[in-house]
């Protein structure tokens, strides 16, 4: 069962300690990143990117049990288990499956995350055009038409990490 968890980023290694103390050796931690290209004074840079910032997906077969969750509440790194995980569990799995359908072998996730609409406004996460807007007006297989102010063209959905705005 999946479980979603806000840690504290700095005590993440403590955080492990204690999960495997009281679970065992046989839980799994997934946190889904990108990578961003940025060019800062003529230079590339790659960063990497969390996702869900200082959240956590954890698989363990006990975490239906309450009293599990109530033991582990006080673990060392761990600020809270977020409530409602039981009843959705279709859609985590979901969500994990896709997330890990799109990583490329370094364990980036390569292409865009969310589902793409016509006339929606998104902005660029890496490329030449980060952090700048954009509006799709056109979707083909491989490729998107987008404008950008007065300028339209288009890319491959691969080349570009997007975000809706």
């Amino acid at each position: 069962m999946w479980t979603v968890i806000k840690f504290d980023k700095k005590k993440i290694s403590l955080l492990k300690q204690d999960l495997s103390k009281y679970l065992g050796k046989d839980f799994v931690f997934y946190r889904p990143k990108i990578q961003i290209e940025k060019y800062y004074k003529n230079k590339l840079i790659k960063r990497d990117f969390e996702i869900l910032g200082d959240y956590l997906f954890c698989h363990h077969k006990s975490f239906c049990k309450k009293n599990i969750l109530d033991m582990l509440k006080f673990s060392r790194g761990l600020k809270y288990f977020v409530s409602g995980f039981v009843e959705f569990q279709n859609d985590l799995n979901d969500f994990i499956k896709k997330c890990k359908n799109l990583e490329d072998a370094n364990g980036y996730i390569s292409k865009n995350l969310f589902d793409i609409k016509i006339n929606q406004k998104y902005k660029f996460n890496s490329g030449p055009f980060v952090s700048k807007l954009f509006k799709i007006v056109e979707l083909e297989k491989s490729r998107i038409g987008i404008v950008m102010g007065n300028i339209r063209t288009n890319f491959k959905k691969e080349e570009f990490l997007f975000t809706p705005v």
